[in-house]
């Protein structure tokens, strides 16, 4: 049903799209901020200024240590039912046993190494990559409270009183032409179309094929995208996003793009995000959709015996994991084209991003260095181009697109249901660029202690002869063995191979899973013994009676 939901969609909007490219907006272009408002106000941009310089000097310092010691690894994650590697190259920290599931590969994190961790006396590391991850611990600690602290919806201190005042000119400008660029937008291009139906669904059902099954970061050329949102939902909250006034140098050609291409079209969807929002039938579809998606995903996902409700998000915000990703563009020989909006090379695809408690912010720290040595991009002239983020409402056409520039040492928050009603993806710039992505992910099903507790669960039907050391199951009714059963399963698919596939290539800098993956592995073993006994079972009952 969800399929068939998404293919009828996808037809819908490759026929309304045509061939023209949605407009977007940049920090340049009249009625960015109305924008930003009215569509995005779920979006949080702090400026490299607003966080403390120390801050800046561990974190930056961690990032190229982690780097320096290859803990930044690709990925090989499954797509469209092939197995592609990221083009991002990453690694999870997080709290102790946490694990981060997207793209059936599951991630384990190597600890933040805390001031907890150090009195239990764990050395599982050296202390350069120790105090690497406490530093982002640190960074961690500031991004919970200060997404706390935004969430009456103030205004950034560094947006200033005149760019302020420019923006009311501007917007007073941008509504006075409204009235006339609508009513041409409303006669456009439907004829058109309508006689280019044939030819657009074959020129762009690639494309759109590709990106309605991706859902995370890291394969702009392979990687697909999935969880397509069908109602576009806009916050009402207002006064949450903040600009300073990019450089010239990031935001060239944006003016050109937007103004240039469907100017009616432009106005009109502007205006439309303001008044109308979305119809009542798209809420309708979406809340159909929803209700079908949240449960296949649950299992799909976690790949869990028994999967849990889902969790929703708090005021409280509390990141568990971070996931780092590093990239040089000028190492990659192919990065695809942004291809709706034409907002340019894609180092991160759209996306949403996958496996999180519901409704619960993400927050991103970006920095961009020339190389491993930490030589920072600031200031290097106007030949280098700085990396960008875009936004879209998901399932839109209509809506213009966001498109913002990112400084070195730049932080953005996605709060409220921004990530789970828009999709985002990253522009590469000309020089290489960490990020530190912190998320509240759903790990009620994806934690060290929830898979333990499911092996001492199964296990306890194993009775143990304390002479003999001989084995034997306690019960044998048909719903505990096949319990039993799924657990075993769990333990194998979920765990184990993924670790020893993937995971197991941390433990030359960090060894903390070490041993619990090797316990994990004696449960396994025994939970298998049990499934021959339980087949021996069987085989002796059909005998006996038949």
């Amino acid at each position: 049903m969800v399929l068939l939901f998404c293919f009828v969609q996808r037809r819908r909007l490759l026929k309304e799209l045509g061939d023209q490219k949605i407009p977007f907006l940049g920090p340049s272009d009249r009625g960015f901020q109305q924008l930003w408002d009215s569509s995005y106000s779920g979006l949080v941009l702090k400026r490299s200024c607003s966080l403390p310089a120390e801050l800046h000097a561990r974190v930056q310092a961690a990032l190229l240590t982690l780097r320096k010691k290859g803990c930044l690894l690709r990925d090989l994650v499954r797509v469209r039912d092939r197995d592609v590697f990221t083009n991002v190259s990453r690694a999870l920290l997080g709290d102790q046993g946490h694990t981060y599931r997207y793209l059936d590969t599951r991630l384990f994190a190597i600890p933040w190494h805390n001031e907890d961790s150090e009195v239990k006396g764990q050395n599982c590391c050296d202390p350069d990559l120790r105090a690497a991850c406490k530093a982002l611990w640190e960074l961690n600690n500031f991004f919970c409270s200060d997404v706390a602290q935004l969430k009456e919806g103030d205004r950034l201190a560094q947006c200033a009183k005149g760019e302020t005042e420019t923006k009311q000119a501007e917007q007073g400008d941008t509504e006075s032409k409204h009235s006339e660029d609508s009513k041409i937008s409303e006669g456009g291009d439907s004829e058109s179309q309508k006689s280019e139906e044939g030819d657009t669904e074959s020129k762009h059902s690639e494309e759109w094929d590709v990106e309605s099954k991706q859902s995370e970061e890291g394969c702009s050329g392979t990687k697909v995208e999935g969880d397509w949102e069908t109602g576009s939902r806009h916050s009402s909250e207002e006064g949450e996003s903040s600009l300073v006034k990019p450089s010239e140098t990031c935001v060239a050609g944006e003016s050109e793009h937007s103004e240039g291409k469907l100017p009616g079209w432009q106005a009109k969807t502007i205006l439309k995000t303001e008044s109308v929002g979305p119809g009542t039938q798209g809420k309708a579809l979406a809340q159909q959709k929803h209700s079908s998606e949240d449960k296949e995903e649950q299992v799909s996902r976690q790949g869990c015996s028994h999967p849990s409700p889902p969790q929703v998000c708090t005021d409280h915000a509390r990141f568990n994991v971070t996931l780092l990703n590093y990239m040089d563009p000028s190492s990659m020989s192919q990065l695809k084209e942004e291809p709706y909006y034409g907002m340019g090379k894609m180092a991160v695809g759209w996306h949403h991003d996958e496996n999180l408690i519901t409704h619960s912010p993400v927050a991103v720290y970006s920095y961009s260095c020339h190389d491993d040595k930490g030589e920072s991009s600031e200031g290097s002239g106007s030949e280098k181009a700085c990396w960008r983020i875009g936004l879209k409402v998901a399932w839109d056409i209509h809506t213009p697109g966001l498109m913002l520039p990112l400084e070195s040492g730049d932080c953005y928050y996605m709060r409220d249901d921004l990530n789970s009603t828009h999709q985002h993806c990253v522009l590469a710039g000309d020089t290489a660029r960490f990020s530190s992505t912190h998320r509240m992910a759903e790990c009620s099903n994806g934690t060290l202690t929830y898979i333990q507790s499911k092996c001492q669960e199964a296990l306890s039907n194993l009775h143990t002869d304390p002479e003999t050391g001989s084995h034997s199951l306690l019960a044998l009714l048909p719903t505990t063995l096949q319990r039993c059963e799924e657990i075993h399963n769990e333990v194998e698919f979920e765990w184990l191979r993924q670790y020893w596939f993937q995971g197991q290539r941390y433990t030359r800098f960090c060894s903390w899973w070490s041993k619990p993956m090797e316990q994990l592995e004696k449960d396994w073993k025994l939970m298998e013994m049990m499934e021959q006994q339980k087949y021996y079972y069987y085989y002796y009952y059909y005998y006996y009676y038949y």
